[in-house]
């Protein structure tokens, strides 16, 4: 609430003024939210997880992984907020919380006996100070590629918003401080350079012999062969990190292999749509939702899933924000999908259609269908499926609304949605009952 209202405050002051600032002001913020709460980071183990894509799953395999070893958990990250055995939705559009609410989750759990906070820790966190006196034992950092350049200003700024998460775990009063990093990303040597006592990397080659199928992971740990429900290379690499992260807080090699293949789906990361009771037809196709909203993590989905018929749904991006990868993601679609639904994201103050017409702009060879009402594009592509299909729709995940212009939002889910849609169609296919 004190965020929100020091939020309403700062509109009121001049940008440039404001911009002059900001420093101070967001530094302000996030020690006099450290200092009501008594720097509760400071009494609890803190492991964070930053990078471009990853985050979010890859803090949930550590929480889960934790758990299972019976370590007592807190957790925060797109997806959702955990304390113990309390969960709940991320419904707050932000994949790191404000500087308040950050604190105030942190001495909760220090209160309810938590032992570890695993929390996903963003660039634009970083841009507004959120990580500061937030004193971490670990950093993992899963990889660096493009993104929110407008918010920062081009590439570089991003990523020394990303090197500052870094290096201010030299301000923790930690004894041990762990940064984990990605030998296979190229903005490694920069985060290894930061001067803390350990400095690990991981890579998929920890994982050897592994095979990537779209049912599944099947990879080596211990010299088990191990089958896990995730799905895509993407997933190897956060699983390879969560280990990484997890052998120096000594969890067994055991207690890990469960976790992970007890983890059936990360909501809105590769999950897949099925209806809860068998149905009268055999659903012949596959129904995916993803939060894929990088030309990258697009990619690499659509190539999971190479050799079906990939029927894909997708917007452009939110509004106002970078604009730079619409048309890639339309090349993208137009590479890899047989049937493309362009439809809306969250626009927030853009025009929708303007940024449709610039995913379309990359569009060659697969003329998409544009219906800009979301449920009518999920419920059109799915009319369009067939067997050995694959309806993928991307780019919300779990995102709780869709934000349109002057602050308004919708409430929504892709994946309730999509099921709502999926049943209704295959509601259609019973035959009706002749007396």
């Amino acid at each position: 609430m004190l965020d929100k209202s020091l939020g309403a405050v700062r509109r009121l002051i001049p940008r440039r003024i404001f911009a002059a600032l900001a420093p101070s002001y967001h530094w302000s913020l996030a020690f006099l939210a450290a200092l009501i709460y008594g720097f509760p980071s400071r009494k609890i183990k803190v492991i964070a997880v930053t990078g471009t894509k990853g985050k979010s799953t890859t803090t949930e395999i550590i929480s889960a992984a934790l758990e299972r070893a019976g370590r007592e958990t807190a957790l925060s990250n797109t997806i959702r907020y955990k304390i113990g055995d309390e969960s709940f939705q991320n419904n707050y559009k932000m994949s790191m919380p404000g500087r308040f609410f950050a604190q105030r989750l942190i001495s909760r759990a220090v209160k309810e006996g938590c032992q570890y906070l695993v929390m996903e820790m963003t660039s634009q966190g970083s841009q507004q100070y959120r990580h500061r006196f937030i004193d971490l034992d670990t950093l993992v950092v899963t990889n660096i590629s493009p993104e929110h350049i407008e918010a920062h200003g081009s590439y570089e700024n991003y990523v020394q918003a990303k090197l500052n998460i870094a290096a201010n775990m030299l301000k923790s009063k930690k004894a041990v401080r762990t940064i984990i990093v990605n030998a296979e990303d190229g903005e490694r040597s920069r985060f290894l350079e930061i001067p803390v006592e350990n400095k690990i990397t991981y890579s998929l080659t920890d994982l050897e012999p592994y095979s990537v199928k779209t049912e599944g992971l099947e990879f080596t740990l211990a010299g088990r062969t191990i089958r896990c429900r995730l799905s895509g290379v993407f997933n190897l690499a956060n699983i390879a990190a969560a280990w990484a992260a997890l052998k120096i807080e000594e969890i067994s090699a055991n207690d890990f292999i469960d976790a992970v293949e007890s983890l059936l789906v990360i909501p809105g990361r590769v999950q897949k749509i099925e209806p809860p009771t068998p149905t009268v037809r055999p659903m012949d196709f596959k129904v995916i939702v993803d939060y894929a909203h990088t030309p990258d993590s697009l990619e690499k989905l659509y190539q999971l899933f190479q050799g079906s018929e990939i029927i894909g749904v997708l917007g452009g991006t939110g509004g106002g924000r970078d604009s730079w990868k619409r048309a890639e993601m339309g090349r993208l679609a137009d590479r890899y999908c047989s049937k493309i639904f362009l439809t809306d994201e969250d626009p927030y103050d853009e025009d929708p259609n303007k940024i449709v017409a610039d995913v379309a702009a990359g569009i060659a060879t697969h003329p998409p269908q544009i219906i800009m009402d979301r449920r009518q594009a999920i419920a059109a592509a799915l009319a369009e499926a067939r067997p050995n299909s694959v309806v993928l729709i991307t780019g919300k995940g779990t995102d709780p609304y869709i934000m349109g212009p002057k602050g308004s939002k919708v409430p929504w889910s892709d994946s309730e949605v999509a099921l709502e849609e999926l049943m209704k169609l295959l509601n259609s296919w019973q035959s009706p009952i002749v007396a």
